[in-house]
């Protein structure tokens, strides 16, 4: 449980996505050359490959403008639709539509729902999942779930992920923190934690979460207004605040051996 979630975006969109050149693209179907509006079309089956990664869907569109400098051609934007599905050596994803436009600095994947899957974790939006590169910044909105490979799971409505470089010396990034909104709940094999909104820090695998805490622990209720819970111990705890005293409901088992 330490790490999760700390790469679960990172890993897809966290890429080099300039697509300026290398860029292999097939289709079934056909590839057409839009000149004048300054395009490439690909229609069936279409799959675009450069390096470690590939895009496939039904149709796929580059947009690309020249350099007036060096007379060089770029890719700007690269927006698939139908049965997308993008795979790197780190991360897959999948959904109906994928629109990355370098000009607005930010990768949009749409489905129902969205999904990007790691050998670690899940991730899946009802809405949408956002990166904005420049800002090393991720949204998912709508029904946001989350899962590790041992089950765990955070639920929300909206979910922020911010990254930092994994050291000075790497430009590989890392989640540092994760801001969560809206029916936000928890789930380990035995307790279940709820609360309005909530922060994740993976690197200390722990998350606090604020306002209408709920913790339910194999029946046993408490509640307040600030909790705490750590994946490395599996212990989630309610802690004081001014609000009010932390209330607990207990459940009282039965001894059949009595």
């Amino acid at each position: 449980m330490k790490y999760f979630l700390t790469a679960i975006i990172a890993n897809f969109f966290l890429i080099n996505f300039t697509l300026a050149a290398d860029v292999n693209i097939t289709a079934d179907n056909r590839v057409e050359w839009h000149q004048k509006t300054q395009k490439v079309v690909a229609k069936g089956n279409a799959v675009a490959t450069r390096d470690d990664m590939s895009i496939n869907s039904n149709t796929l569109t580059g947009y690309y403008s020249q350099d007036t400098k060096t007379g060089k051609t770029k890719i700007n934007r690269v927006v698939a639709d139908g049965n997308v599905k993008m795979h790197t050596s780190r991360a897959d994803a999948f959904g109906n539509n994928l629109d990355y436009n370098l000009q607005k600095d930010e990768a949009v994947l749409v489905g129902s729902p969205a999904k990007i899957t790691t050998d670690k974790e899940i991730i899946t939006a009802k809405n949408k999942i956002t990166y904005y590169p420049s800002e090393q910044k991720a949204v998912a909105l709508g029904d946001v779930q989350a899962t590790d490979k041992d089950g765990n799971k955070i639920y929300s409505d909206k979910m922020i992920a911010y990254f930092i470089k994994e050291n000075e010396k790497s430009s590989n990034l890392i989640i540092d923190k994760v801001d969560v909104f809206g029916n936000v709940k928890i789930t380990t094999p035995d307790t279940t934690v709820t609360s309005d909104k909530g922060s994740y820090y993976p690197r200390e695998g722990k998350a606090y979460l604020f306002n209408n805490v709920i913790i339910n622990q194999e029946g046993n209720l408490l509640r307040g207004e600030k909790a705490e819970t750590d994946f490395n111990t599996g212990i989630s705890k309610l802690l004081s605040s001014s609000k009010g005293k932390v209330k607990g409901v207990f459940k009282e088992k039965d001894d059949k051996n009595k």
